[in-house]
């Protein structure tokens, strides 16, 4: 009898062992979120990166092992499902809803086969030459390499807006926003939203309130690190790459390398008010 107790005793402890190795593993691991803007050829701003320069990041990714993966699989990981990740994960997203998503970046996710997630306004799709049009974003998505996700109704900058509103009309717009936008998408392309982009990289607690209380199930910001459980759902920090990024910043990013401070805002530990 003390010997099968023993026995039992040691297995016990060899479980919890294990068990805190495994969760340990969760919260450590991290994956960087790339977002990009305008791709374009000539015209260089503060928001462009070159088809050739993108391309080549792309390639650098495939050589060195790297993974990308659907935006949905993260979520599911960062929520805490029983998701396996592989071993060099990495996200892509573009914001805002330019024309060259359709122009330069379609051609070369489907020459490396790598998902990629658009945050869409509607208030820009089918406005101007530069922007996408409803027929090709539908025409992005039949790809099975593009999803479509909110940016918002017209991309405000809600610290400036808020500054000349009442409270009751900031109310109202922050609803439009969030909600009408997400209901526009889901109408006109026929998908379920889930998560959204926050224009600037600007959100508060009001703002999370409002877009879990829209049915948004994460949100996104620009905080320079890498997305983690330690991080609310409605404050998953994304990196902005630029043009002026050259190929050791872009590879120092990836390897988690070039990481800004922890967001205290952002963590999960923080009480929202």
């Amino acid at each position: 009898m003390y010997y099968l107790r023993h026995f039992f005793l040691k297995l016990l402890t060899l479980f919890f062992i294990a068990g805190s190795s495994l969760v340990f593993a969760d919260t450590s691991t991290t994956v960087p979120i790339l977002v990009y803007h305008v791709l374009n050829p000539t015209i260089p701003s503060s928001m462009t990166i070159t088809p050739e320069r993108f391309e080549s990041q792309i390639k650098w990714l495939k050589d060195n092992g790297y993974t990308v993966i659907p935006l949905k699989q993260l979520v599911s990981y960062l929520q805490g499902k029983n998701v396996t990740l592989p071993a060099k994960p990495i996200v892509i997203t573009a914001d805002d809803g330019w024309k060259s998503d359709y122009t330069y970046m379609y051609p070369i996710a489907r020459k490396y086969n790598i998902p990629i997630t658009l945050f869409i306004y509607p208030g820009t799709i089918s406005q101007g030459k530069n922007a996408l049009t409803w027929d090709q974003l539908k025409e992005l998505m039949h790809t099975g390499l593009f999803d479509v996700e909110d940016h918002t109704f017209t991309h405000p900058n809600f610290k400036q807006e808020k500054k000349h509103m009442s409270s009751a009309a900031y109310e109202k717009f922050v609803h439009r926003e969030l909600a009408d936008s997400k209901k526009v998408l889901e109408d006109k392309l026929g998908i379920k939203i889930d998560y959204l982009a926050w224009p600037f990289g600007i959100y508060d607690n009001y703002l999370e309130q409002q877009a879990a209380k829209a049915g948004y199930v994460m949100a996104f910001s620009i905080d320079y690190r890498h997305a983690s459980r330690i991080y609310r759902p409605m404050a998953q920090p994304r990196y902005m790459i630029v043009e002026s990024e050259d190929m050791p910043i872009f590879q120092s990013i990836v390897k988690g390398k070039a990481q800004g401070s922890v967001d205290t805002r952002a963590l999960a530990t923080q009480k929202q008010s």
